[in-house]
């Protein structure tokens, strides 16, 4: 018999069995049963409510070339943690002729083993539901008090020991001109050269880029506003930029989507620069 070790570490559980751990414990009950390990096949931090697993998708795959006989897991619900999957890819690897068997559970063969093996499969399922439901319960509660959920944390803020926003004295100043330049009048590739000028990096250490900007510049959350799913908290966090300034903003934003931006004015052409515009497009074409 030859087969397959599947491993996968889950982003939403930090207490499960480590990559190491599961790999140790299969590779032990493969050499107990004299089965042959070609290669493992693992996904890191991924969650474990979705399918899209490089790893496991490509080890599906390579189940069509019948180069393995079996898939072993530490648990069946390394393998997948809802009814659907579990059945939907057990039937893939079945027509391949490939099947999963887990090291730590004992399933016989006959027809006790389909029942547990259901079992098995329904509590993974359902450990999934609750602490998804228990992740969201939680976070709430944080939104609630208007703190930090995690996520991209913006430009201009921090956050301090008990997870509340609060203004970072080195980079609002450059959120607060940011604003205040558009407002003037200044293009968005303005604020970007302005902000990379002055090293402003995004949340990865990487400079920003158009749409960095574009997206600093609606983010409601330098006006105080907090949000969290249906959660809205207005004055939940300290304000970088007034009211009245990003209102302007969001206008002249709205103006700059329906014609281009230039440096004067508050961003729109004027008619007599679209009539220029037109007489030259007219001249090049005729």
């Amino acid at each position: 018999m030859t087969a397959v070790i599947y491993a996968r570490y889950s982003s939403d559980n930090q207490h499960e069995e480590s990559i190491e751990g599961q790999i140790r414990e299969c590779t032990a009950f493969a050499e107990k049963n004299g089965v042959t390990v070609l290669r493992h096949y693992i996904d890191r931090a991924f969650s474990a409510k979705t399918d899209n697993h490089p790893e496991f998708q490509n080890m599906i795959k390579d189940s069509s070339k019948h180069l393995f006989d079996m898939v072993i897991v530490w648990k069946l619900d390394r393998f997948a943690r809802n009814r659907y999957d579990s059945a939907r890819y057990k039937a893939l690897l079945k027509k391949n002729g490939v099947k999963v068997v887990s090291a730590t559970e004992i399933i016989s063969e006959g027809a006790e083993g389909i029942i547990l093996e259901s079992v098995l499969e329904g509590y993974a399922e359902y450990y999934s539901a609750d602490l998804s439901e228990k992740v969201i319960r939680g976070m709430t509660e944080n939104a609630l008090k208007a703190k930090y959920n995690g996520g991209t944390l913006p430009i201009g803020y921090m956050i301090d020991s008990e997870r509340h926003f609060q203004i970072d004295p080195l980079t609002a100043p450059f959120i607060t001109e940011a604003f205040q330049q558009y407002d003037e009048g200044a293009t968005m590739t303005d604020i970007l050269d302005y902000l990379n000028e002055k090293g402003v990096k995004n949340s990865r250490g990487l400079p920003l880029n158009y749409n960095s900007v574009q997206h600093l510049l609606k983010n409601r959350r330098y006006i105080g506003e907090y949000t969290y799913r249906d959660i809205i908290i207005p004055d939940g966090v300290p304000a970088i930029v007034s009211k009245d300034v990003f209102d302007r903003v969001q206008d002249r934003l709205a103006e700059c989507k329906k014609s281009p931006c230039t440096t004067q004015g508050r961003g729109r052409l004027s008619d007599h620069d679209k009539l220029l515009r037109l007489l030259i497009y007219l001249t090049n074409i005729l």
